[in-house]
């Protein structure tokens, strides 16, 4: 138990080291890109909700016509 302790405690500089050296490789946006990219997110959120509310406004009328007619 004690081997498997030990072993587990010298791979962790490497690990540490290797983690260092991934994020030297990330190549980070500058802030312009990130502006775009966000304001492109916001509007198409807004736009997908506009298509569901409306979607969620013609079901539901859809439904309260069909069952008006149903009663008649």
């Amino acid at each position: 138990m004690a081997e498997t302790t030990n072993a587990a405690k010298a791979h962790k500089p490497g690990f540490i080291k290797g983690l260092k050296a991934e994020f030297k490789k990330i190549v980070w946006p500058n802030q312009e890109t990130v502006a775009k990219q966000s304001a492109t997110v916001v509007v198409i959120t807004i736009l997908l909700g506009a298509v569901i509310a409306f979607l969620d406004y013609l079901i539901k009328n859809g439904l309260n016509i069909i069952l008006l007619l149903g009663q008649g």
